[in-house]
């Protein structure tokens, strides 16, 4: 199995584009493009957003994410993985439910500073379940887009403008 990191997504996405082209629309030199992709330079945050809007690609996003802040869900690829819509949808179920359980278990009347371990041990696994949820939650909504041709990056800054509107953001929440 071809192992999922930024470099390797982002040749997978040029596909056969050539480096060239993408280096002049990026403005940056052709080797530039080719030390990204072979894992030598990072890619800086304003490329990462540059490449993001260009390809509009859930695989690139969720990736570019988990390898640059080692944080969120990082794209499935293991060997047990389907990512069928259909699966990723009784995936996203099963730990909707089981997240929702965990979660009505747990209380957060009392300060958090003052649990007992067992307390705190309850909140962490309530926690780990609302990680897992990310995860199915993030693939659900990046395979969905892919198979349909919805914007994903839309779809984000869709959600960015109705945080803003309800008072969430302070304006700025749009990708740029």
């Amino acid at each position: 199995m071809k192992k999922t990191d930024v470099s390797s997504v982002m040749k997978e996405m040029r596909g056969k584009e050539h480096q060239q082209k993408l280096a002049m629309e990026l403005n940056v030199a052709r080797e530039t493009i080719s030390k990204y992709e072979n894992g030598r330079s990072k890619v800086p945050a304003d490329i990462g957003r540059a490449l993001t809007q260009k390809y509009d690609n859930p695989k690139f996003a969720i990736t570019l994410r988990s390898e640059y802040t080692g944080t969120g869900p990082k794209w499935l690829d293991g060997p047990n993985v389907d990512l069928h819509r259909s699966s990723v949808r009784e995936k996203t179920i099963e730990e909707m439910r089981e997240a929702l359980d965990k979660l009505e278990q747990i209380s957060f009347a009392k300060p958090l500073c003052k649990l007992d371990g067992f307390e705190k041990q309850n909140i962490e696994i309530a926690l780990e379940e609302l990680v897992e949820l990310q995860t199915a939650l993030d693939h659900l909504v990046a395979v969905v887009c892919m198979e349909a041709d919805i914007s994903y990056t839309g779809l984000w800054d869709k959600h960015y403008r109705y945080l803003t509107s309800v008072g969430y953001l302070d304006g700025g929440g749009t990708v740029q």
